[in-house]
């Protein structure tokens, strides 16, 4: 029995987009800079799709920027707000950043910008208190992740983004492990920046976004790292990935469709599982639950057993899970995350995740849970 509890690193390509990605490369190859027929029928497919993702975000179609996902986003943001600018400013960002977000800041950190890495509670969470006595006269860009990938606890991203909007400073959220997953209302929340990326929602690998409002363009540029051609308004030159931008957009529409249903599914899929586990003393929660918890994100630590001695000992029972984030879970450094949020460091090593998805079951978890009950006995 094969199960696949890891959709926070990665969720399977979805046949229908599979199929329309094949279809595209096959009849619709053309370069979408050229004037003619072939070209018009690839920026058409594009354009599609822009529409497609900008409905996902209830967002203007003119600020959705195609990059190769998250990580590429996020460095655009960080990197090109700060090639704005002669002389080092002022940047915010948390404690519990992807490293897509935290690494870059500390290059910058290391070439004389100011970096303020806000504080946490034990759950995860920033306080909108924090963000605003952490604000100065020379901040110019405030990043906040919407929901954190290791732990599953969201962010008050609503509070955080009005207090750098009534300050003037731009805000931007790694929204990577959040799309397809809950709404985000580009029209309602206060936020200037967004990055999101189609795999985690059953798009290909490869491909993503950067939402850039374009009352935020009008207010000041984002200077690109790629400089060529001037495609997708110059913020991101080069010939675009037509058929994975296609993927990206029907991953976003169908994403759109089933995100209340399916929401729903995985929270008591979720809650399920938890109540399962919850018998398991030297088993002990992270992040938080409830309406603050991603729909689909359970983690914990484990008391006595490394966590990556977990994850192979699952592997062998056919079930993926993964310890801690699947972009530092090959690391044999504690979480930098759980670190944070105040845990020692063999707590931090001992962390697990479980992430569910479209393909999870009620049995999937029944059987999970009898799995780790076998695998975790004291």
């Amino acid at each position: 029995m094969q199960i696949y509890l890891d959709h926070g690193a990665t969720s399977p390509t979805r046949s229908e987009v599979i199929d329309l990605m094949t279809e595209v490369m096959r009849s619709q190859w053309g370069n979408p800079s050229s004037l003619h027929w072939w070209g018009e029928r690839s920026t058409m497919v594009i354009e599609r799709s822009r529409l497609q993702v900008a409905s996902l975000l209830n967002a203007d179609p003119e600020g959705v920027i195609f990059t190769s996902g998250g990580t590429e986003s996020d460095n655009m943001v960080l990197m090109g707000m700060a090639r704005q600018y002669q002389t080092p400013q002022h940047m915010i960002i948390s404690s519990v950043e992807h490293s897509a977000i935290r690494l870059p800041a500390l290059f910058l950190e290391q070439r004389g910008w100011e970096i303020t890495y806000l504080p946490v509670d034990r759950y995860g969470q920033v306080s909108p208190q924090d963000l605003a006595r952490s604000l100065r006269p020379n901040t110019v860009l405030v990043s906040i992740i919407t929901a954190q990938n290791e732990v599953g606890t969201i962010q008050p991203i609503d509070k955080l983004g009005q207090i750098c909007r009534n300050a003037n400073v731009l805000f931007h959220t790694d929204a990577v492990q959040a799309i397809g997953k809950i709404p985000l209302d580009m029209q309602a929340l206060p936020i200037d920046l967004l990055s999101l990326s189609a795999h985690k929602f059953y798009g290909m690998q490869g491909i993503g976004a950067l939402y850039i409002n374009p009352l935020t363009h009008k207010k000041r540029n984002i200077v690109p790292l790629i400089q060529g051609g001037g495609q997708e308004r110059s913020y991101r030159s080069g010939t675009q990935a037509v058929a994975a931008i296609a993927g990206l957009g029907l991953a976003a529409e169908l994403a759109e469709k089933e995100l209340t249903q399916e929401s729903s599914r995985l929270s008591q899929l979720r809650d399920r599982l938890y109540q399962l586990l919850g018998d398991m003393s030297d088993l002990v929660p992270t992040g938080m639950m409830g309406s603050d918890r991603l729909p689909h994100h359970l983690s914990f630590y484990h008391k006595h057993l490394d966590g990556r001695k977990i994850v192979r000992e699952m592997n062998f029972a056919g079930i993926a899970i993964s310890s801690g984030s699947a972009c530092s879970s090959g690391a044999i450094e504690p979480s930098s995350v759980l670190l944070a949020m105040g845990y020692s460091e063999s707590e931090a090593k001992n962390s697990i995740r479980l992430t569910l998805g479209k393909s999870t079951t009620p049995e999937d978890v029944e059987w999970t849970s009898l799995v780790m009950h076998q695998i975790l006995k004291p």
